[in-house]
C-alpha cells in the first residue's frame, strides 16, 4: 500500500508539473533577444544584428521600427535588452567606439511605433576590443534603473572599480545618479554609477514585487552559474572566486564561496548556461508566484527556483529542449508565460 502511495504521488507531480501548454505565437525573427509588452497585444522585440520589431499578437503582424542607435555586432554583442515604461522605452546594446571598439551601453526614447529617437544614458568605460560578455539585462525599481554589465572577456577587471565592467549598475532614469549608491556612502573610490561588483556575464535580471529585492542570474565559465540578489555595495567575488567552476582549459580558477563576498541562492555545476529570468508574479500559474523562472541556453530549459529569503528550497525542471534556446521570458498581463528562443520564434506558455 505504501509502495502505491508513493508511485501515485509521483505520477501527480508529474502530472501537475506538466499542466501546460505552449503554443508558438508568431516566428521570423532574426537572432531575437528580448521582448517587452507596450500593452495586452502590442510587444517590441529586438534582434542582435541591430533591429527592433514592432508585433502585434492579434493580427500576427511584425514590422521594422527605425532607430538611430550605432549597434557594433560582435561576437555575443549586438542590439540587446528592451524595456517599456511609461512610454519611454530603453534599451541596452554594444555600441561601436570605433576600431573595433565596443561598450555595453544603455539608451532612451519616447515611444513610437515608426521611428525611436534615442539618447545614450549610460556608456560602460573604458571601451574594449572583446565579442565576450555584455550582461545587458534591465530592469526597473522605485524609479531607478538597474543594467547588468558583462566583463567582456578580462575576468579581473570585475575587481576593479574604477571600471564598469563585471558590475550592476543603478542609475535614475534620466541618467542621472542616485545619491544613495555606494560612492556616495562608503565607496568613495568606486565609480557613481555602480552598485555592486565581481560579476562575469549576468544574462537575467527581475524586480521582485513580493520582496522588493533585485535578482541576478549570471553565466559562470566552465561550471559556476548561479542565481542571486543584487545587494548595495557588494561583490560577488569574480575571478577570485570560480563559483564551482574552473576555466575552459580545466584550471582551477578559485574557491566556491568565501566570507567577504556575496553568496548566490543556487549554483549549476556543470553549467546551463543560464539567460534570462524573472520572479513570478499571475493568475495563470498562481501556485508559482513568488519563484524565480530561470531560462537557458546549453540545455533549453526553464526551470522553477523556490526559495526562502536567500535559502534555496528546490528546483524543478518545467520543461526542457522542447522550443530551442530560451533567450528571453516574459509575464504577460494575463498571467500567461512569453519565451523567446534562438529559433527565432515567440511561444506563449498557458493553462
Amino acid at each position: 500500500m505504501k509502495k502505491i502511495l508513493i508511485i501515485f504521488l509521483l505520477l501527480f507531480n508529474n502530472l501537475s508539473a506538466n499542466d501546460f501548454k505552449l503554443e508558438k505565437v508568431i516566428e521570423g525573427f532574426d537572432r531575437p533577444w528580448s521582448l517587452t509588452f507596450i500593452n495586452n497585444q502590442n510587444l517590441l522585440v529586438t534582434e542582435k544584428p541591430g533591429n527592433i520589431k514592432f508585433v502585434n499578437l492579434k493580427e500576427k503582424i511584425i514590422k521594422d521600427v527605425k532607430h538611430n542607435l550605432n549597434v557594433l555586432e560582435d561576437g555575443q554583442g549586438g542590439l540587446m535588452d528592451i524595456l517599456y515604461k511609461d512610454r519611454i522605452v530603453f534599451v541596452s546594446y554594444s555600441e561601436n567606439r570605433l576600431n573595433g571598439m565596443s561598450s555595453t551601453s544603455v539608451s532612451r526614447a519616447q515611444i513610437s511605433t515608426e521611428k525611436l529617437d534615442f539618447k545614450n544614458i549610460f556608456q560602460a568605460q573604458p571601451p574594449i576590443n572583446s565579442g565576450y560578455h555584455f550582461g545587458s539585462r534591465l530592469v526597473i525599481k522605485n524609479n531607478h534603473l538597474y543594467a547588468t554589465v558583462g566583463e567582456r572577456g578580462r575576468g579581473m577587471i570585475a575587481q576593479d572599480h574604477t571600471k564598469h565592467p563585471g558590475s550592476i549598475i543603478r542609475i535614475n532614469l534620466d541618467g542621472s545618479i542616485p545619491k544613495d549608491n555606494p560612492k556616495f556612502t562608503d565607496k568613495k573610490d568606486w565609480l557613481p554609477e555602480i552598485y555592486q561588483i565581481g560579476v562575469r556575464n549576468p544574462q537575467g535580471i527581475s524586480h521582485s514585487p513580493f520582496d522588493d529585492k533585485i535578482y541576478l542570474t549570471n553565466h559562470g565559465a566552465r561550471g559556476g552559474d548561479w542565481f542571486g540578489t543584487a545587494n548595495l555595495g557588494e561583490n560577488y567575488g569574480w575571478k577570485i572566486l570560480g563559483w564551482g567552476g574552473t576555466n575552459y582549459s580545466g584550471t582551477k580558477i578559485g574557491p566556491k564561496w568565501k566570507p567577504g563576498f556575496t553568496k548566490a541562492i543556487k549554483y549549476w555545476v556543470p553549467s546551463i548556461a543560464v539567460s534570462a529570468m524573472t520572479i513570478y508574479k499571475g493568475e495563470t500559474f498562481k501556485e508559482w508566484n513568488g519563484d524565480a523562472l530561470i531560462t537557458s541556453l546549453k540545455d533549453q530549459s526553464l526551470r522553477k527556483i523556490k526559495f526562502d529569503k536567500s535559502n534555496f528550497i528546490n528546483e524543478k525542471i518545467i520543461f526542457k529542449e522542447k522550443i530551442g534556446r530560451i533567450r528571453d521570458i516574459k509575464i504577460h498581463k494575463s498571467g500567461d508565460i512569453f519565451l523567446l528562443s534562438d529559433n527565432g520564434e515567440l511561444w506563449r506558455m498557458s493553462k
